[in-house]
C-alpha cells in the first residue's frame, strides 16, 4: 500500500497566516508497506502574501511532543515564513496523528503486544514518515528545523535519507551517537546540580520552603488533582522549570505560593503545578520511550538508567538527602506505579525498559561523510542535552557547524526564536541561495 495524502481547504488565521491540514496514511512498519497503517497529521503554514515557497519541516521536541499550535505567528515561525512554507508535524503517536494513550494501547491486547507496537515510534520511524510525506507532497529536498528530540531525529534523517534534505538546523538537540543511556544522566545530574545551586543562590528562601514542603509530604496523605499520591520524588520533578530561561522565575512563583498563608497546608496552585510536571496523561510516549531514544544495537537495556545512575548522586536521592535537589529530564519506574494514566500500561512500559534488540539510530559512516549543510545551536548550560556530549557528536558529523551560546537554556528558541532562526539559517545558506542537493546515501 502506497502512502496516501489528503489535504484540507486553505484557511486563514486571525493574523493573516494561511493554514492547511494534511493527513497521510503511512505503514506502521515501513519495511512492511502493506501491513498495518497509521495516520500522520501535519499542519502547513503559509505567508499571507500567498507566494509559492519551498518547504521547511519542523521536528518538535519530545518524545511524545505534538507540533506547536501557535495562536498567533511570531518568533522563529514568522521568520521562517519569509522563506518557506512550514510543515508542522505531529509525529506518529501524537496530536491528531494516530494517538498513543492508555486508552488506545490497552485495546492492542497483552502487554507484549503493546510493547511490540510501541517499538515503532522512535526516530527512524518518524524519519521514514517524514521522507514518505515529502515524496507524497512532491516536494524537492527540504530544510528541517529540529528542536531538542527533533535534533535527534535530524541526525537519523541525515543518516538514512540525506537525499531528502537541502539543509538542517538544530537547536539544543545533538545526542550522543554511541554508548549507553547512562552517560546522558551522569552528565545531566551534574548539570542539574549546578543549576539547583544557581537557583537557590538567587532565591535562598526557596530552599527553606522546599525543605518545609518535603517535610510535609513525607507525612503522607496528600494527593494531586488526579487523586494520585504526592511524593518527594514528584515534588523534585519541579526541576523541569530549571531547563528554561524564564521558567526559572516561574518556579519561584510556584514555591512562594506552596502553602496556604498561615497554614501547613499545601495550596491547590502548588499541587496543580506538580501535577502538570508529573502527569503523563496527555503524552505517555515521553515516559515510555524517553530512555529508548538513546538505545543502540548490542547495548544493555536502558532499564531505568536515570534511576540507576541516581546512586552516584546522593544529593538527589530522597532516601539519602533531607532536602534532595530538584531533578530534570529523568524518568523513574515509580511513574507507572503512581500515575493513573500509566498504570494500565505499566507492564508494557517495563518491557520497553528491558528490551535489548533495538535497531540502529545513526549511520556513523554516512554522518562522517555528510554533505548536507547543518547548523546546530548548542546551549552551554543545557540541563537536558549535555553540552560536552553534543560537542563530541558535532565532531563526528561532516559539514556541521556549531554555534555555542550561554545566553539561553534549552528553551532558547521560544525566547529568541527570530534571532536564533536567522543566524542558523544564514549558517546553512550563507549566500541566500538554496543548498546544493546532497548525494544519495551509500
Amino acid at each position: 500500500m502506497s502512502v496516501t495524502h489528503t489535504a484540507g481547504t486553505l484557511a486563514w488565521m486571525q493574523d493573516g497566516t494561511g493554514i492547511v491540514d494534511h493527513h497521510f496514511t503511512v505503514p506502521l512498519d515501513h519495511s512492511v508497506p502493506d501491513g498495518e497503517q497509521l495516520t500522520v497529521y501535519a499542519r502547513e503554514y503559509r505567508a499571507a502574501d500567498g507566494q509559492d515557497r519551498p518547504w521547511l519541516l519542523f521536528l518538535q521536541g519530545g518524545p511524545g511532543g505534538k507540533g506547536s499550535r501557535p495562536s498567533r505567528v511570531g518568533g522563529w515561525l514568522a521568520e521562517a515564513l519569509k522563506h518557506y512554507r512550514v510543515l508542522m508535524l505531529d509525529q506518529r503517536g501524537t496530536g491528531l496523528s494516530t494517538p498513543i494513550s492508555h486508552h488506545t494501547l490497552v485495546q492492542r491486547g497483552a502487554p507484549s503486544a503493546q510493547a511490540h507496537y510501541l517499538r515503532h515510534f522512535r526516530a527512524p520511524d518518524i524519519v521514514a514518515d517524514a521522507e514518505a510525506i515529502r515524496l507524497a507532497l512532491g516536494a524537492d529536498p527540504w530544510v528541517t528545523l529540529g528542536q531538542s528530540f527533533g535534533g535527534f531525529c535530524t541526525l537519523t534523517y541525515l543518516s538514512f535519507a540525506p537525499q531528502g534534505l537541502a539543509g538542517s538546523m538544530i537547536t539544543g538537540g545533538l545526542p550522543p551517537l554511541e554508548g549507553p543511556a547512562d552517560q546522558v544522566y551522569q552528565a545531566t545530574y551534574q548539570r542539574m546540580r549546578a543549576r539547583n545551586r544557581q537557583y537557590f543562590r538567587r532565591f535562598p528562601t526557596d530552599l527553606e520552603i522546599l525543605t518545609h514542603i518535603y517535610r510535609r509530604v513525607r507525612r503522607g496523605d496528600i494527593v494531586l488533582p488526579d487523586g494520585s499520591p504526592l511524593t518527594v520524588g514528584r515534588v523534585q520533578a519541579l526541576g523541569m522549570y530549571l531547563g528554561g530561561n524564564t521558567r526559572i522565575d516561574a518556579l519561584h512563583y510556584v514555591l512562594e505560593e506552596a502553602f496556604i498563608p498561615g497554614t501547613n497546608t499545601l495550596s491547590d496552585s502548588f499541587l496543580d503545578a506538580v501535577y502538570q510536571q508529573v502527569s503523563r496523561a496527555t503524552n505517555p510516549l515521553y515516559l515510555i520511550l524517553h530512555e529508548a531514544i538513546y538505545a543502540q544495537p548490542g547495548a544493555q537495556p536502558t532499564n531505568w538508567a536515570a534511576q540507576r545512575v541516581l546512586a552516584e548522586f546522593p544529593d538527589f536521592n530522597p532516601k539519602k538527602a533531607d532536602t534532595p535537589l530538584l531533578t530534570g529530564e529523568m524518568c523513574f519506574d515509580w511513574y507507572t506505579q503512581l500515575d493513573p494514566a500509566l498504570q494500565p500500561i505499566a507492564r508494557a512500559t517495563e518491557l520497553i525498559a528491558t528490551y535489548n534488540a533495538w535497531g540502529t539510530l545513526y549511520d556513523l559512516d554516512q554522518l562522517a561523510s555528510n554533505t548536507v549543510p547543518v547548523a546546530a545551536l548548542v546551549y552551554t548550560d543545557d540541563v537536558y542535552v549535555d553540552r560536552d556530549l553534543s560537542i563530541t557528536t558535532a565532531q563526528q558529523v561532516a559539514n556541521l557547524e556549531v554555534w555555542e551560546s550561554d545566553r539561553w537554556h534549552h528553551d532558547g528558541i521560544a525566547q529568541a526564536g527570530a534571532e536564533i532562526f536567522n543566524r542558523l539559517h544564514a549558517m546553512i545558506r550563507p549566500d541566500g541561495v538554496p543548498a546544493s542537493a546532497p548525494s544519495t546515501p551509500r
